[in-house]
């Protein structure tokens, strides 16, 4: 049975990816191991915990010495990184815990991984999962394509562009069997709700200000969680050795157009008067170095991988407003806390 690492597998992303993985390959045992820091949450996977191909680890990837140790418990044959300190502006007040996390957490994965392969890579993978923010910012035009140069403004992105960096340069110095995908904004089930559309949905059903940074006409490309986490098998099984692989959604959004489509789908869904909504909408003041556009080219995972995004943005809007409302007991929870306490409950 081959083994998969996934880190960072009890947030919003890894959650989706080990599910996938999971349900989609009974032939895999999947190891998911997450520090369960505030944005881990395992209530995310209550529906597959009791799988025979599913193994939660609590660990921290800072920590090289048990991470050392758990690869040579388990002998993994790849490695899904997907753990991350993610807030733009969190990275912002506290950049140190961004290199932890970000870089540091990274050099140990590859150096515990690298340890038990012993330069015998064959079957071995260590897919890094990044973002588009690495880029920089666009203008008005063009798009990030996989051979852009880096250009980081936020210590978020400039951490993860040195963990792209150093998964690069292992894959050049060792002949390390790395695989890089670096994904746009993600939007879906399961997201905390300190990122834009869960706190919008959260805010609307509180009659809550909704805060747009700025004139709200920051361009974000959204690619629903679901596809996205598609996208990771595809190119975790069939992209090249050290390729590169930008994962896009097609949707390009203004945020003040976004909030109120948004705004839109919430008054029809909830039955409130058209336009309910969008009284909340406020102006905030901007957060230093925001990018004004991301724009993902997904030609590449496109044409060598055959990657399409399966829904619109409206119609994953939809799906994931749905998601919300009709999950409102994991809202309450991850608004009060009490998602912290699921590990005691569950494994204790």
């Amino acid at each position: 049975m081959k083994k998969i690492l996934i880190t960072g597998g009890a947030g919003f992303i890894g959650s989706h990816v080990v599910r996938e993985f999971v349900n989609k390959y009974p032939d895999y045992h999947i190891f998911n191991l997450d520090a369960l820091t505030y944005a881990g949450n395992l209530e995310n996977l209550r529906d597959i915990e009791d799988r025979p191909n599913y193994t939660f680890i609590k660990a921290d990837i800072t920590d090289s010495t048990v991470i050392s140790s758990i690869f040579i418990e388990h002998q993994p044959d790849a490695v899904i990184h997907l753990a991350a300190e993610s807030h733009v502006d969190r990275s912002i007040t506290d950049p140190l815990a961004f290199v932890m996390t970000n870089v540091i957490g990274t050099v140990n994965l590859l150096n515990a991984a690298k340890d038990i392969w012993k330069d015998n890579y064959e079957g071995k993978r260590f897919h890094h999962v990044s973002t588009d923010e690495v880029y920089g910012t666009l203008g008005s035009t063009g798009l990030f394509t996989e051979n852009t140069a880096y250009d980081p403004h936020s210590p978020y992105s400039a951490s993860k562009a040195s963990s792209d960096h150093f998964v690069r340069a292992y894959h050049d110095t060792y002949g390390f069997p790395v695989v890089v995908t670096n994904c746009s904004n993600n939007y879906g089930p399961n997201h905390f709700p300190e990122k834009l559309i869960p706190l919008c949905i959260h805010n609307i059903l509180n009659n809550k200000p909704l805060p747009i940074y700025g004139d709200g006409k920051f361009t974000r490309d959204w690619l629903f969680v679901i596809d996205h986490a598609r996208a990771i098998d595809l190119v975790f099984h069939r992209g090249a050795n050290g390729g590169s692989y930008n994962i896009g959604g097609f949707n390009e959004w203004q945020n003040i157009d976004l909030v109120r489509e948004l705004c839109k789908q919430m008054d029809e869904k909830l039955g409130r008067p058209a336009g309910t909504s969008a009284q909340l909408i406020t102006f905030v003041k901007d957060r230093p170095g925001h990018d004004l556009r991301y724009a993902i080219d997904a030609s590449k995972i496109n044409e060598e991988l055959g990657y399409q995004p399966s829904v619109t943005f409206q119609e994953g809007l939809s799906i994931t407003i749905d998601w919300y409302l009709n999950n409102q007991e994991w809202l309450d929870h991850v608004t009060s806390g009490d998602y912290q306490n699921y590990y005691a409950k569950q494994y204790s």
